[in-house]
């Protein structure tokens, strides 16, 4: 383990990390600043409290977003290998 520090918000978070998980942290920390930075400079949120509120929400619906359309796509790939399956059934 690796101990490292993660700045979010003008805050300093130590964290013990795997040697694979810091490049991870450092870009989720990035983009969470930035997303805060947006929040902060084009709507009028004071309070960090609700600008990382609303950092969390935006996070989630893209996680949400992204689950659905990987369970489309696994949907649509499972679907195309039981049509293959049925022709090569049908050809033995």
């Amino acid at each position: 383990m690796q101990k490292i520090k993660i700045t979010i918000g003008d805050r300093v978070y130590p964290l013990s990390v795997t040697e694979g998980q810091e490049e991870f942290l450092r870009n989720s920390a990035k983009q969470i600043d930035q997303m805060m930075k947006h929040y902060e400079q084009n709507y009028a949120v004071q309070d960090k409290q609700d600008v990382l509120a609303m950092c969390a929400l935006q996070l989630a619906l893209q996680l949400r977003q992204e689950e659905t359309k990987s369970s489309e796509s696994s949907a649509r790939i499972e679907k195309k290998l039981r049509a293959i399956d049925k022709l090569l059934s049908e050809i033995t």
